[in-house]
């Protein structure tokens, strides 16, 4: 099978921007699909507004995250928290659990490409979203 090239990379043009499209995030997210769902990957860009952030979730098969813009967090179950920024790249293994989102003064735009079903939990709670600072 060949490979694909997505022109402009983005399906924005079509309406798919979407504000708080699930009930999976705390705050304000804007997703916007890079491409139809292909043999269990979904690409998209995300948007998300200072302070905005996931709720606790893993990837059946991993994640890849490039942050574009901006600064924010990204915390595995049991771990602190750790800073992202413009620039970086974060590979998240299969199964783990795992959140990410905007700092508090900075909205936060990554490209996610995930791989395979996406099992969501709980919303972070204020304490794990406090404990970024200390």
């Amino acid at each position: 099978m060949p490979c694909t090239i997505i022109p402009n990379s983005s399906l924005s043009g079509s309406g798919s921007s979407t504000a708080k499209a699930t009930t999976t995030f705390t705050g304000d997210v804007y997703m916007d699909k890079i491409a139809p769902p292909t043999d269990g990957i979904m690409s998209n860009h995300v948007t998300f507004l200072p302070g905005a952030r996931t709720f606790w979730h893993h990837h059946e098969n991993g994640q890849i995250l490039e942050v574009k813009a901006g600064s924010g967090w990204i915390c595995d179950k049991g771990e602190r928290p750790r800073r992202i920024r413009t620039g970086d790249l974060v590979q998240c293994p299969a199964g783990t659990v795992h959140w990410h989102g905007a700092d508090e003064g900075s909205m936060l735009v990554h490209l996610a490409v995930s791989l395979g079903k996406t099992t969501w939990f709980g919303e972070v709670s204020e304490e794990e979203w406090r404990a970024r600072e200390g």
